[in-house]
């Protein structure tokens, strides 16, 4: 595929600027948490493979939150791509660059978002075409002064760029109002105990003051 064409299958995971990511310890919560997300504006999740349920949370959410732009992350073997396809996956975003599980989501037509965080993993990511990347750990390593440094060589080929790690009410607006920015990955909106004990007051909360944050700078930028 040529970077148009890859940056064509990649504009899903940058069509909505909030993604919730999620740690869902069980398959029986998905539902009820998809559907809390979507009714408060949250349109897209991440679903991250660190537990047994995450494939089946989203069997479940595909079958019955269809509305919802139902991802996967922490994709960081090539095996996992065929099972998440084979799921539903709508996309797939991993914490680092891995060539094999690129190129692997590149053969099964996968809108894929590689993990950089170092000029030579972006120039490993546009090599194969990617023009979305995710910025991992995103406030670790310097947050939104580091990313404009770092991608600053690049921009002319239309990169974007999703943070996750560290991102919270606080910073969000800065993050958003950057034209590096596509979409920016939240694990704060709805946290894995918040997701356990069922708390889908504080997940709606939170969700409603992240959209709201972005409808703020969206008509700014208007």
């Amino acid at each position: 595929m040529d970077p148009k064409e890859v940056a064509d299958a990649q504009a899903v995971i940058v069509a909505n600027p909030i993604v919730a990511v999620l740690v869902v310890d069980s398959a029986g919560d998905a539902v009820p948490l998809a559907e809390a997300l979507l009714e408060e504006g949250v349109k897209s999740m991440e679903l991250t493979l660190r537990t047994a349920a995450a494939v089946e949370a989203l069997k479940a959410i595909k079958k019955n939150v269809t509305a919802m732009c139902a991802g996967v992350g922490t994709v960081i073997f090539k095996e996992q791509v065929a099972q998440i396809v084979e799921a539903g996956a709508d996309f797939a975003v991993s914490p680092g660059f891995n060539p094999s599980v690129a190129e692997e989501a590149l053969k099964r037509d996968l809108p894929f978002a590689p993990g950089v965080a170092t000029p030579s993993d972006i120039e490993g990511a546009i090599s194969l075409g990617f023009r979305v990347l995710k910025y991992f750990p995103a406030e670790p390593i310097g947050g939104l002064a580091y990313l404009q440094s770092m991608a600053a060589p690049y921009m002319h080929l239309g990169l974007r760029f999703v943070p996750l790690g560290g991102l919270n009410a606080g910073n969000l607006r800065s993050y958003l109002e950057s034209r590096l920015i596509g979409a920016i990955g939240g694990s704060w909106i709805a946290p894995r105990e918040a997701i356990r004990n069922g708390d889908w007051k504080l997940i709606r909360s939170n969700a409603r003051e992240a959209v709201r944050i972005m409808e703020e700078v969206r008509k700014v930028k208007a």
